[in-house]
C-alpha cells in the first residue's frame, strides 16, 4: 500500500506515519523542517522523507511523483494556525489570512488534483479538520473557516469521485505545538497525546466507512 502524509515531523502526522509504517505501508512524507523530519522518521521502514513547504507547487509535484502509483492514500495533515495570539476577525490581517487558506485549503486540494490520476480504486483521502470548522469560537475565525472550507471541498470531492473514499476528520484536542501556540502560557498537559487520535484515523483508512465528516474519538472502537 502506497500513501502520502503531509506534516509528518511531529504531532499527529508523525504518530500516524509510525502506525502506518508498522502496518507495512510505503509512505512519502513531508514537513518544512528537513532536519526535524529526518530525525522523526529515522528507522521507519518504507518511509521516504521530502522536506519542503506544502504551499510550493514544485514541492507538491515532487511528493506525488515520489509516491509513484497506484496511490492508495493521501493524508492532508499539514496546516498552519495563523497569527498568534489569535486575532478577532475584525482585526485579522487579510494577507495573513490568505496564507492560512493557501496552506490549509488550496494546498491540500492541489495535492489531491495531482494524485487523482494515480489513485488506486477505492483510495482514501483523509483531510484533517477541526471542531472550529463547525463551532463559532471567538478568535478562531481564520483557522476555523479554512477548515470548514476544506471539509466542504472534501464532501464535493466525494460526490465527484464515487470510486474514492474522502473523509474530513476532526482529531480532537491534542497535546501538540499548535495547541500550545493557540493557548500561549496555558498548561495543556491535560490534552491527550496525538497517538490517542490515531486509531480513529486508522478506522477511516482500513475500514469501508462511507465518505463523510467524522470525529476521530468516535471511531477508535472500529479500527481494524
Amino acid at each position: 500500500m502506497q500513501g502520502i502524509v503531509t506534516g509528518a515531523s511531529r504531532g499527529l502526522g508523525l504518530a500516524l506515519t509510525r502506525a502506518l509504517s508498522e502496518r507495512g505501508w510505503s509512505l512519502v512524507v513531508d514537513a518544512r523542517d528537513g532536519d526535524a523530519l529526518e530525525r522523526a522518521v529515522a528507522g521507519l521502514d518504507g518511509v521516504i522523507a521530502i522536506a519542503g513547504d506544502i504551499a510550493d507547487p514544485d514541492h507538491r509535484r515532487h511528493l506525488v511523483e515520489a509516491a509513484g502509483g497506484p496511490i492508495d492514500l493521501v493524508v492532508n495533515n499539514a496546516s498552519v494556525l495563523g497569527p498568534t495570539p489569535l486575532p478577532l476577525l475584525g482585526d485579522y490581517d487579510v494577507d495573513a489570512l490568505r496564507q492560512v487558506y493557501e496552506v490549509n485549503v488550496l494546498a491540500p486540494l492541489a495535492v489531491i488534483q495531482l494524485a487523482l490520476p494515480r489513485f488506486a480504486d477505492d483510495a482514501r483521502i483523509v483531510n484533517l479538520s477541526s471542531d472550529a470548522a463547525v463551532e463559532a469560537y471567538e478568535t478562531w475565525g481564520g483557522y476555523g473557516s479554512s477548515k470548514a472550507a476544506l471539509a466542504h471541498l472534501t464532501a464535493v470531492l466525494a460526490a465527484e469521485n464515487p470510486r474514492l473514499r474522502a473523509y474530513a476528520v476532526d482529531p480532537g484536542d491534542m497535546r501538540t505545538r499548535m495547541q500550545q501556540d493557540a493557548f500561549p502560557g496555558e498548561d495543556i498537559s491535560d490534552r491527550p497525546l496525538p497517538e490517542e487520535s490515531v486509531p480513529g484515523l486508522l478506522a477511516l483508512i482500513e475500514r469501508d466507512l462511507p465518505s463523510g465528516t467524522y470525529r476521530a474519538g468516535e471511531l477508535a472502537g472500529v479500527s481494524a
